[in-house]
């Protein structure tokens, strides 16, 4: 099978924990053991979330007064960079030495008159409490928003439109090569006068330009691995279900936060629709059981209504 699997930024640095080299290597020597499992015969593309990474890299180029802070779009390319060398070094220490890997900066097409440019939403870089967050925006300017019990940074997050570097990738593919791209949703670009395109300073959606990815590569399946097993209805009340499966129509009936599941779903559902085939919202550690069809939230236009667990 042709897989692409999308792991989210706070899988590689996870919440609340100090944003080292060190941690962020361990996080991503864990996903690559589970990854690792699936690896023999299929074709897989590894993309990822980078909030947490870009919005560091942003407070650190900060303290440096002399010259001004890179723009998100060159932050993003950065962590593209970063990610994905840890990423091939990891998995490539447990599989065969014959696999090749290649990790591509890729460039994601938005439209400049997206509305998420009025509406910041995206959440990057650390965690804070209601007065440093406050503090922060005051001092430079930031949007912020709640993120669970704490709030966060939150920047424009505006729909990916194309994947420039699709051909590439799926040139790579057909050599048996492992592909982690589209990092942090992309590096989001468009094109401006005189049809030239640049960067521009946003953070796509990973998981919907995952499922753009997925789409474009005419994957069989769709992996949106997270920290829980599966999609819930009545989560964290005694009532909660896990769903099994279902179709995206009535998965999206259930209105999911749009700062948690909520993008996840959108994805999901827009895959499995623009494409008939599965996409499998679920914990990494399950990801062989995902693969069989045993564990996450399978979301398909094949079956009818909800199922649960």
């Amino acid at each position: 099978m042709r897989i692409v699997i999308a792991l989210g930024g706070n899988a590689l640095l996870r919440r609340g924990e100090p944003m080292t080299a060190e941690n962020q290597r361990e996080n991503v020597r864990l996903a690559a053991t589970q990854i690792a499992q699936i690896a023999q015969g299929n074709e897989l593309v590894i993309a990822h979330g980078n909030g947490p990474q870009v919005g560091l890299l942003a407070l650190q180029g900060e303290a440096y007064k002399d010259v001004p802070g890179y723009p998100l779009d060159v932050l993003g390319a950065q962590t593209e960079g970063m990610i994905g060398y840890m990423i091939e070094q990891e998995l490539g220490n447990l599989l065969p030495y014959e696999v090749p890997f290649a990790t591509i900066l890729t460039q994601v097409e938005v439209d400049a008159n997206d509305p998420a440019f009025q509406h910041p939403s995206k959440p990057i870089g650390p965690v804070y409490t209601k007065e440093q967050a406050q503090k922060l925006a005051a001092e430079r300017g930031w949007a912020i928003a709640p993120d669970g019990d704490k709030f966060r940074r939150v920047v424009a997050s505006p729909r990916p439109k194309h994947i420039f570097e699709i051909r590439p990738v799926k040139w790579l593919l057909e050599r048996g090569t492992i592909v982690i791209c589209a990092g942090g949703g992309g590096i989001p670009t468009l094109y401006g006068e005189g049809h030239k395109l640049g960067g521009v300073e946003a953070v796509i959606d990973k998981d919907l330009c995952s499922a753009l990815l997925a789409q474009e590569l005419e994957a069989d399946m769709l992996i949106i691995a997270t920290d829980v097993n599966a999609t819930y209805v009545d989560w964290s009340q005694p009532s909660q279900k896990a769903i099994a499966s279902a179709h995206p129509d009535e998965l999206e009936k259930l209105g999911f936060a749009a700062g948690s599941m909520g993008p996840k779903v959108m994805a999901a559902a827009e895959f499995a629709r623009n494409t008939g085939k599965d996409a499998v919202i679920g914990a990494l550690a399950d990801i062989v059981a995902i693969t069989q069809g045993k564990a996450g939230t399978r979301v398909s236009t094949q079956r009818p209504g909800l199922i649960f667990y």
